[in-house]
């Protein structure tokens, strides 16, 4: 009786009054994560994005060639370029400002018209206007007609009208914001890394565009480069900051992404047309074994691919079968081709301009014009064929590699089929070293991959049996960068992982994109736990590596951790203080020695062995006090070259890496 009253009184006050309209940009604020994907520090670095892609969209029309990215002190953000400026005159239907409308309402700007931009990144039209809801200040400055325009907003809402504060003699568009506490609740800190990938790639898709990032919280020795090519130190200090610029495009984007991989043949493929749509693309094969494609649609990175994605493979595979055919190079060749066999050890970027391109979803991740497939495919055709036939010894090369390709995928395949029947989905049983949870649902249970028998056994004394499983490896295992497919699900520690988290190796969906089937994912937490060694971070390396290349699906997913066991114990009678950093350790040694050096002692540790079980789960295993690092892939080309350079087969790049990051190191003596 009380449920139906209740449920009449529902029906009651469900009225045309409950429906609620949300005004302006209201809803940007209401629901953010539908506009920028999230409010982490993902959704967080998109905001300096929409932005940028407004100055790039400028660029593509032919009207800017400078951008300049600050991080200001205080994480604001100013984005400047020398573009024609954002209209400031008065809009014929809404009467006021063009500049306010452009900032405040939902899908307005020039990138509906087709008279403004040919083509555009942000074509929804909510990019700079969700940048200023999210925002609790955003200034706005625009040089156009001969004077210094300028307005202030937060939160979405003008808190000054347009007001002319000067002359000047150029054009452009200054945006300077602050990203809103209240949205951005894990994080307003920007990572200078993560923007420079960024706009590196941005420089790349469009050359001839000078991009500047500069980072004013942070003050670097200053270098210059004498006449012998020697980079040495000035001896002043500046704000941190890198140019991004590019003559080449795409061919330099290509060697930057294959730094650490050795040439098959000597320079890049480069494919240019605009017959249909401008087509764009640069492609190098290399001696290792992994394909990276990467395809962008208005400079939009379309991570799931699509209809050019698609046309790209086609005209590939049909342009070398028919040479190799019609020079019989395949004759002696006793094995059956297969599309991925043409793209073995292949490094690839497709960039196209799509006036009105069709997305799947708001997120813009795969292109859906079925048009742009016979474009791609018969532009990449025709320029592959000129190539193979201008160059008959290159051509061999790669023909020689693609049966290679189809050799080593037939023998791969029996050791994924071997892989198969020992999973546990076709009945077979767990590693023997596997120290199993008692929960069955995977989202409450992770799995421990540990350095090592002895740390091992430490983590299994120590673990939360109901919810934690322990997989020790042994050793270091195999380094997948440099190794074949087969070699690869030979490797008994490689097929003893697979075992154990219960997945399938990945298979290619008809469009020859390869997925994993984690329906059958036995835990939603993998965490590596090695030493805070030098051989730790190997092993841990090792491991990324192979996930990257074969278990993509759980990182993009985020099932994938690093645990941060601490690197010291500073203790003074029973009292005990764990530091994870250096910083950490000399506060502690502080809080105890009271000033003196007397009184309290160090111990670093190197090894979880040297950890008792107790030790081992409050500093690393404890849900409650633990430090787990989620791996993310924030930007998938800036990850495929750090992969390839780090664990691939060419020495060159990594020294210069070495070289210019080993002031960051921590060597043990």
């Amino acid at each position: 009786m009380i449920e139906k009253e209740e449920m009449k009184l529902a029906e009651e006050q469900y009225s045309a009054g409950s429906i609620q309209v949300l005004e302006g940009l209201e809803a940007v604020r209401k629901r953010p994560s539908m506009y920028i994907g999230d409010i982490s520090e993902r959704g967080l670095h998109h905001l300096v994005y929409e932005v940028v892609d407004n100055s790039i969209d400028e660029a593509m029309g032919g009207f800017c060639d400078t951008i300049d990215v600050t991080i200001l002190p205080d994480n604001s953000i100013r984005v400047r370029d020398n573009g024609r400026g954002i209209p400031t005159g008065m809009h014929p239907k809404e009467h006021r400002s063009a500049l306010e409308v452009v900032l405040t309402v939902l899908h307005a700007g020039g990138k509906f018209s087709k008279n403004s931009y040919k083509v555009s990144g942000g074509l929804h039209g909510v990019g700079v206007s969700c940048v200023n809801a999210l925002s609790d200040l955003l200034e706005a400055e625009v040089h156009r007609e001969g004077q210094i325009f300028v307005q202030r907003y937060s939160k979405g809402k003008p808190i000054t009208a347009v007001e002319v504060i000067g002359k000047c003699d150029d054009t452009g568009t200054i945006i300077t914001f602050h990203p809103d506490a209240t949205i951005f609740t894990q994080t307003i800190v920007y990572k200078y890394d993560t923007l420079a990938a960024r706009l590196r790639e941005l420089s790349f898709l469009n050359k001839g565009i000078r991009i500047t990032l500069t980072d004013e919280r942070e003050v670097v020795d200053e270098y210059k480069t004498d006449e012998n090519g020697d980079s040495k130190p000035t001896g002043k200090q500046v704000f941190r900051s890198d140019v991004f610029f590019s003559e080449e495009g795409l061919k330099e984007f290509i060697t930057y992404l294959d730094a650490g991989a050795q040439k098959l043949i000597p320079d890049a493929v480069c494919i240019d047309s605009e017959k249909i749509i401008p087509i764009d693309i640069a492609l190098q094969y290399n001696t290792g074994y992994t394909e990276k494609i990467y395809s962008y649609v208005n400079n939009i990175n379309t991570i799931e691919g699509g209809t050019h994605l698609q046309g790209f493979k086609m005209g590939l595979s049909r342009s070398l079968k028919n040479y190799a055919d019609r020079n019989k190079l395949l004759e002696k060749a006793k094995v059956d081709l297969a599309p991925e066999d043409f793209r073995e050890g292949l490094t690839a970027v497709i960039s196209v301009k799509v006036s009105e391109p069709q997305f799947e979803g708001q997120t813009k991740t795969k292109l859906g014009n079925t048009e742009v497939t016979s474009a791609v495919s018969q532009a990449t055709a025709a320029a592959m064929d000129a190539y193979l036939e201008e160059h008959p010894k290159e051509a061999k090369l790669i023909i020689e590699k693609i049966v290679l390709a189809a050799t080593a995928r037939a023998a791969a395949r029996k050791a994924r089929e071997m892989v198969q029947r020992k999973t546990v989905m076709t009945g077979a049983g767990m590693p023997g070293k596997l120290a199993d949870c008692s929960e069955n649902d995977p989202e409450k249970c992770e799995i421990f991959l540990v350095e090592g028998d002895s740390a091992g056994g430490t983590a299994k004394q120590g673990r939360d049996r109901r919810i934690q499983a322990i997989l020790p490896l042994r050793g270091k295992i195999l380094n997948v960068e440099k190794a074949a497919d087969g070699r690869a699900f030979d490797s008994q520690e490689i097929q003893n992982i697979y075992t154990a988290l219960g997945v399938r190796v990945a298979q290619e969906d008809e469009t020859g994109e390869k997925h994993m089937d984690l329906s059958r994912l036995r835990y939603h937490k993998v965490v590596i736990m090695t030493d805070a060694d030098v051989d730790g971070s190997h092993i841990a390396c090792l491991i990324l590596t192979f996930f990257f290349r074969y278990m993509f699906d759980l990182i993009k997913n985020g099932y994938v951790y690093l645990a941060t066991p601490p690197l010291y114990l500073v203790k003074k009678g029973k009292e005990e203080i764990y530091c994870w950093t250096e910083e950490q350790r000399e506060e502690a040694a502080l809080k105890l020695g009271k000033g003196s050096d007397k009184g309290y002692t160090i111990q670093r540790y190197k090894g979880l062995g040297e950890m008792s079980e107790e030790q081992l789960w409050e500093t690393t295993m404890d849900p409650a006090r633990r430090r787990l690092r989620q791996i993310t892939i924030e930007n998938a080309a800036q990850a495929e070259r750090t992969f390839s350079m780090l664990m691939g087969d060419d020495v060159p790049p990594r020294r210069q890496f070495i070289e210019e990051n080993a002031h960051y190191a921590n060597i043990d003596a």
